[in-house]
């Protein structure tokens, strides 16, 4: 438990904003060449763009919280 409030909460939502914002934009610049291959490529494909953001989030979630990215 936390004594006294830290910069890291308020950095860490505006950077992981940041982040999910280019990484939607990134996504949505993709949509076109990825929309004109067949559906069943596109699915996988799309499965893995919309998880692939949550590999990072576990340990930046622990940096936000105790300074340490482990």
């Amino acid at each position: 438990m936390r004594d006294r409030p830290t910069w890291r909460i308020p950095v860490g939502v505006l950077a992981l904003l940041a982040a999910l914002l280019t990484y939607g934009i990134v996504v949505a610049m993709l949509s076109t060449p990825i929309g004109r291959l067949p559906v069943l490529v596109q699915l996988p494909i799309y499965l893995v763009l919309g998880t692939i953001w949550l590999l990072p989030l576990r340990r930046f979630l622990i940096w936000m919280e105790t300074g340490r990215f482990g």
